[in-house]
C-alpha cells in the first residue's frame, strides 16, 4: 500500500472496525490478521489497539475479558447500540463522499 493510501486509510480506519465488530466480535489480533488478509498488509497491530482503546473510551463497543490459553485474558470488543448508531453515521458520510468523488472523477456531472 503506498503513502496516500495509507494516508486515507488513517481517516477511515476507525469505520472499518466498527464495521467489523458490528458482524463479529473479536480481539485486536483477530481484527489485525483479518485487515492483512484482506490487503490492508501495513498496518501494525499496534494501530489497532491504540484505536480500540479510543473506541471503548467513547463507549462505542462494550469489552469483555476472556481467558487466554497464551498469556493474559483477551479483551473480546463487540459493537453496542452507541457505536451502531455511530457506525450508520459513518456509512451516512461515507457515501455522500464516494458519490462526491465519483462525479469529481465523472468531471463533475451529477448524476
Amino acid at each position: 500500500m503506498g503513502k496516500q493510501a495509507t494516508e486515507m486509510l488513517k481517516g477511515t480506519l476507525e469505520g472499518i472496525v466498527l464495521a467489523i465488530l458490528s458482524s463479529r466480535s473479536a480481539y485486536g489480533y483477530e481484527i489485525t490478521a483479518w485487515l492483512r488478509e484482506q490487503g490492508f498488509s501495513d498496518i501494525a497491530e499496534g494501530t489497532i489497539y491504540a484505536l480500540l482503546v479510543r473506541i471503548e473510551q467513547r463507549g462505542l463497543v462494550d469489552v469483555e475479558k476472556v481467558p487466554s490459553e497464551k498469556g493474559p485474558p483477551r479483551k473480546v470488543y463487540s459493537l453496542n447500540a452507541q457505536g451502531r448508531v455511530y457506525l450508520e453515521e459513518f456509512w451516512r458520510t461515507w457515501s455522500f463522499l464516494a458519490e462526491r468523488l465519483e462525479q469529481l472523477r465523472e468531471g463533475g456531472r451529477q448524476t
